[in-house]
């Protein structure tokens, strides 16, 4: 079973101010306004997601944990509601390498018997569709718990390693320079376009998009690396060249409809730039910017990019191992989720928000494959993922950081327009359930009163509207999570809150039509 315990009725003393405190003044105050509705996509928000590798190659071999996994991370009534996932296409290692010693980052190949003729240069392959049974068994999962309305986003970290100059899927021999061979680009897209074209006619499943690069414009990835698979490509010409060759081979495919996203750098400044030196055949081409936020902190800058090419926007990829808030205890690592949530949703406006792993530690007293397992994570303080995986019990073990990321996916949902609000808080509204949401948090060590202030919806919230609380707080032994608080009303434009010390709360308004 999930360890998973829900404080469904928890009550905190004071989480509303009624009555007269509404005239009492706050300590922040959090402004909703629909002329603040990002750009992007129309405004519309698409989604929450985490990436398939590599956590689903490491569990999917057991039926029981890949449908824990599925219901808590993509059911929308009592998991996280995700509803983008992102499928890797493994490259594919030299058989004769031994490097990785991560448990679940050995990606397969989909290929057999590669080969290239010395004479015309052409490479050819068999395929192996029993290959990476473990994350297509996650996959399948999900699709299935989730229901329509799951975006499947298929990405690539390195090509097969027969395609790579250094003859290792985890890089070149040195970590800046390009590694795809300069006669295998198209070679490379056929791989990927024909990985697709099975997934669709032979599973039945279709990928919404393709992204064939992964931190391109890094020193990450050299050969025999001991983490994962990994490929540089130069920004400009080398980048262009990967994206309008995989077009071309979608395009022979029949599979036209398949969006092409890049390039997924790992830094939002980097990710601009990537942009920027794109050709404009490679421009044309794609039709999302996907950006990872490791670092870098022109938000606004790639927006404005973005939007100047006409293109979508997606915060592909981020976690860490970081906390944030004073004294936060078991809060800490998501209150750093939460924290970064909201710089992301208030500045970029993204149309979609990633994680990157939902399980990146797993519990396993045999190991896997040969090596061993990091086991149980230090929830007092940072760690990536918000979930462990228990082999040896066959159970999910569930942190604060999912509950954080819960008050977000649950309540924010596909097709809301995000408003951003700044000020500790980010506001969506949907329109088919007639709800406004404002999540807000609080990583002080004392509480923090908040006015949310609403005037400027006029006539689409009322004096009187409805406004329910759910809150996560505290520790998995007595704290809250997804806790329903008591209701209460809009009164003079808005309402005022508590928000206890290291909380993150989320407000459902009741909302007339616009």
């Amino acid at each position: 079973m999930i360890s998973r315990k829900r404080c469904a009725a928890a009550i905190l003393a004071g989480a509303f101010m009624a009555g007269s405190a509404f005239a009492q003044e706050a300590d922040r105050t959090i402004t909703v306004d629909m002329a603040n509705i990002s750009q992007v996509n129309g405004g519309v928000f698409e989604g929450w997601g985490t990436s398939l590798c590599w956590w689903a190659n490491r569990v999917g071999y057991s039926d029981t944990l890949s449908q824990l996994a599925a219901q808590a991370f993509c059911d929308p009534e009592t998991g996280l509601g995700l509803n983008i996932l992102r499928y890797n296409i493994g490259g594919g290692d030299d058989p004769a390498h031994d490097h990785i010693t991560r448990t679940d980052s050995m990606m397969p190949g989909f290929w057999k018997d590669p080969s290239c003729d010395p004479e015309t240069g052409e490479y050819a392959w068999e395929y192996d569709w029993t290959q990476d049974k473990n994350q297509r068994n996650v996959l399948t999962h999900c699709l299935d718990t989730y229901g329509d309305g799951m975006l499947v986003e298929a990405f690539s970290n390195s090509p097969p390693y027969f395609m790579t100059n250094s003859g290792c899927s985890s890089g070149s021999t040195r970590a800046f320079q390009n590694n795809l061979k300069n006669d295998a680009y198209d070679a490379f897209a056929r791989y990927l376009a024909d990985v697709a074209e099975h997934f669709r006619t032979e599973w039945g499943i279709s990928f919404q998009s393709m992204s064939p690069m992964n931190e391109p414009n890094t020193s990450y990835w050299q050969a025999m690396s001991p983490k994962q698979e990994g490929c540089h490509f130069d920004p400009g010409a080398s980048q262009s060249r990967i994206l309008t060759a995989l077009a071309r081979e979608l395009e022979a495919q029949g599979l036209g409809d398949i969006q092409i996203s890049g390039t997924d750098e790992t830094s939002i400044d980097s990710q601009a730039l990537s942009l920027t030196q794109l050709t404009d055949e490679a421009l044309e081409v794609i039709s999302r910017v996907d950006t990872h936020a490791y670092s870098g902190s022109g938000r606004d800058f790639l927006l404005r990019q973005t939007l100047l090419r006409g293109k979508n926007l997606w915060m592909s990829e981020v976690d860490s191992g970081d906390t944030a808030g004073v004294n936060a205890g078991e809060m800490g690592a998501g209150l750093w989720l939460a924290q970064e949530i909201m710089k992301d949703l208030n500045e970029m406006t993204p149309s979609a928000w990633i994680l990157w792993q939902v399980i990146d530690s797993h519990i396993c007293k045999d190991g896997y494959l040969g090596r061993r397992d990091t086991g149980m994570v230090d929830t007092s303080g940072g760690y990536w993922g918000v979930a462990v995986a228990d082999h040896d019990r066959e159970e999910l073990i569930l942190t604060m950081k999912y509950y954080v990321y819960g008050q977000f996916t649950r309540y924010i949902r596909p097709g809301s327009l995000l408003i951003p609000t700044g000020n500790g808080a980010v506001a969506a509204y949907d329109e088919k359930l007639g709800r406004l949401t404002v999540v807000a948090m609080n990583d002080r060590a004392e509480s923090v009163t908040a006015r949310v202030d609403l005037s400027a919806l006029g006539d689409m919230c009322p004096e009187g509207s409805t406004v329910r609380a759910i809150r996560t707080s505290g520790g998995m032994e007595s704290g809250e999570r997804w806790a329903e608080l008591p209701a209460d009303a809009t009164s003079q434009g808005g309402f005022t809150a508590v928000l206890p010390p290291c909380s993150v709360t989320t407000f459902l308004i009741t909302t007339a039509s616009p």
